[in-house]
């Protein structure tokens, strides 16, 4: 009754053949596109985490440091985990502590294996000197809880948590400056959700920063230092 149905019994068998060759042309095509879209993901993670197959280290420059004007010094790499932050871990907190020790008691003991605990910087009261002791890709052992190591950066105080002269204006202003520009590399907020003490970490053992820490003023500091003329920041 259809026009294309009055064609002969052989016309209709190939022009169905014909059907069929076309849609397995497009199913095979949709499945090689799909497929190359698949393998080129999965290239783009494996030049990602490449570094993560055991025995593989993600290259680095010895003594490279995030942070213009901080001097290196390597913690032990048992008191951290290699990764690659931002990329693997999301970093959007700053976690602040104080040493209850000496500057030089804290680097020694952060390059201490056996200590199992580093933070990212370490900073002098004296002079506000900072030390970085892990790169901020990597997740260094300072919160005592996984996720928040995972997502924070963490900024250690020389000084004492029941001496409030340890915090001097030179060090609260080298710390102010360091948060700031880890926040703007992250675009991290600057707020108290965002930048915490030792203590607020959920689950923490410890007190530092402590009662003394002078939370309005340091947060006030980082604003500014944030603020200040992109011309005194150095480059990156």
């Amino acid at each position: 009754m259809y026009g294309d149905q009055c064609t002969t019994g052989v016309a209709v068998g190939e022009d169905r053949a014909e059907g069929v060759k076309r849609r397995g042309l497009l199913v095979g095509a949709g499945t090689a596109v799909a497929a190359g879209i698949t393998a080129l993901a999965f290239r783009e993670e494996l030049g990602r985490l490449w570094w993560k197959i055991p025995g593989v280290d993600k290259q680095r420059t010895e003594g490279e440091v995030d942070q213009p004007g901080a001097r290196w010094v390597a913690a032990s790499a048992g008191n951290l985990r290699i990764a690659d932050r931002p990329a693997d871990y999301e970093i959007d907190r700053i976690v602040v502590h104080v040493t209850q020790g000496s500057y030089e008691t804290a680097i020694r003991v952060f390059k201490d294996p056996l200590h199992a605990a580093a933070a990212h910087y370490v900073i002098r009261a004296r002079d506000g000197q900072i030390t970085q002791m892990a790169r901020e890709l990597d997740v260094a052992f300072h919160a005592g809880n996984r996720e928040y190591n995972e997502r924070s950066v963490g900024i250690e105080h020389e000084g004492f948590v029941d001496k409030p002269s340890s915090f001097t204006k030179v060090m609260y202003e080298s710390s102010a400056r360091l948060a700031a520009d880890i926040c703007e590399r992250y675009e991290i907020p600057i707020d108290r959700k965002h930048i915490v003490g030792h203590n607020e970490v959920p689950g923490a053992t410890h007190t530092d920063p402590g009662p003394h820490w002078d939370w309005d003023r340091y947060m006030e500091l980082v604003r500014r230092a944030a603020n200040r003329p992109k011309s005194t920041t150095a480059a990156r």
